[in-house]
């Protein structure tokens, strides 16, 4: 009894890697219609984190999140990925108009030694657990960080595609699937790019930062 008590509050590796899923779920989702890089009517409004979120209806774009999140979940569980980009792109010039960055961080001390129901006591120094809601009030801020991003961001004009890119670790316990392959980081050129760093949010196991960079005119 005390060890489901326990699991039910403690954030593990598997509900952490959860959360962080979903976050870019709801994050991507969320780019996507602020910037309009899909019509405002593909989009259906749902509620999360305490916000109405809007996601996508689209079952084609559903379907490429849900495969690019699977691969991604698989990542986290392995300690394989640091770093998530989501790329907006002109669809006629082929230029990175944005660059939405998440950086990923994994304790790994969190993973190999768990504090457990009759182990060793925690170091003074250890720092204190988060339970879920914590968690995902941290998310809250970042979500609405990015909805109100449009107060700052210049308007695409054109007409916009994404990509999204997964930076990994070399692993040969975690190999590269076929499905994916070296790309083109879609950096924007130097000089023509500023940047703004966004709040982030941690759980016991991953902290996740999180920037945008934008190009600016000549």
């Amino acid at each position: 009894m005390a060890q489901k008590q326990r699991t039910n509050q403690a954030i593990t590796l598997k509900g952490s890697t959860a959360l962080v899923t979903e976050f870019f779920e709801y994050s991507v989702n969320s780019i996507l219609y602020q910037r309009g890089v899909y019509p405002s009517d593909d989009f259906r409004m749902v509620k999360k984190y305490g916000l109405p979120m809007l996601v996508t209806a689209d079952d084609n774009l559903k379907e490429y999140l849900s495969t690019i999140l699977s691969q991604v979940q698989e990542w986290l569980l392995s300690s394989s990925i640091n770093r998530l980009v989501l790329a907006i792109k002109s669809i006629e010039t082929g230029e990175t108009l944005e660059r939405w960055q998440f950086d990923i961080h994994t304790d790994e001390s969190a993973i190999n030694n768990p504090s457990l129901p009759g182990g060793p006591k925690q170091s003074q120094g250890k720092k204190k657990e988060k339970t879920e809601k914590e968690v995902q009030g941290e998310i809250r801020e970042i979500m609405k960080q990015i909805t109100s991003s449009v107060t700052f961001l210049p308007i695409l004009e054109e007409e916009c595609t994404f990509t999204l890119l997964a930076y990994t670790n070399d692993s040969p316990e975690m190999p590269v699937p076929a499905t994916w392959g070296d790309a083109d980081p879609h950096l924007i050129d130097r000089g023509k790019v500023e940047q703004v760093r966004l709040r982030s949010f941690s759980t016991n196991v991953h902290s996740l930062e999180a920037m945008v960079a934008y190009r600016v005119g000549e």
